[in-house]
């Protein structure tokens, strides 16, 4: 799962994106406005957490912008204490959830797996395919309740198939959703993933979709 982390002020967007990379996902930062509106609008995010305080083009304008656009990724908007009024123009912007400065990581996290979970349509912080059970809340996966040793890039390949179990997904999508813009991006490293994944999961839990993808069945 990516994200994209939106903060001017350099110690906190480190402090940010450091966090969110620690509990498992791909992180991009960017430190202004326009950059983060062309971000949003030119790559593929799960979420966004987008401070409101942003030079070169504010937060409110930047997520009215995407939202005119279509772009539906969750966003979840950072204002500065009691001040009301940005909470509401926030969420009137198109924004899903909204975090109060200064906050608790561990805070941030369970809302940003909330999103995350809600835009797929779950309901629980554990997600279950046949035997295998996914929990985001610690990055743990069991196979019948037998813990699973899973390298990072493994755990988001399987985290995002998950998450769209029963779905086709393309190669080309898990690749935009498992690395940073600037990680050296090989569509073919995906097949060296999901072939160590099939080696550790149960037979027929990951099926090839012959053109398309692959998709994640409940086997019987």
């Amino acid at each position: 799962m990516r994200i994209l982390v939106v903060e001017d002020e350099p110690t906190l967007a480190e402090q940010l994106a450091e966090g969110v990379r620690e509990a498992g996902y791909a992180v991009d930062v960017a430190h202004n406005g326009l950059d983060a509106h062309f971000m949003g609008d030119t790559e593929s995010f799960d979420a966004v957490i987008l401070d409101l305080g942003l030079p070169q083009m504010d937060g409110i304008t930047v997520l009215k912008k995407w939202r005119a656009a279509g772009r539906t990724m969750p966003v979840l908007i950072l204002t500065a204490r009691d001040n009301w009024h940005e909470k509401v123009a926030g969420i009137d912007a198109g924004a899903d959830d909204y975090l109060t400065k200064p906050f608790h990581m561990e805070e941030l996290l369970a809302r940003l797996r909330a999103l995350i979970r809600r835009a797929g349509g779950h309901a629980s912080a554990e997600l279950a395919c046949g035997p295998v059970t996914l929990d985001t809340r610690n990055n743990r996966v069991t196979v019948e309740g037998r813990a699973l040793t899973l390298t990072s890039h493994e755990y988001r390949v399987l985290a995002y198939l998950m998450h769209h179990a029963g779905e086709v997904v393309s190669r080309g999508n898990l690749v935009e959703h498992i690395y940073a813009q600037d990680f050296d991006r090989d569509s073919n490293t995906v097949e060296v993933f999901i072939g160590r994944l099939r080696k550790k999961l149960p037979p027929g839990l990951i099926e090839t979709v012959r053109g398309m993808g692959y998709r994640l069945a409940n086997p019987q």
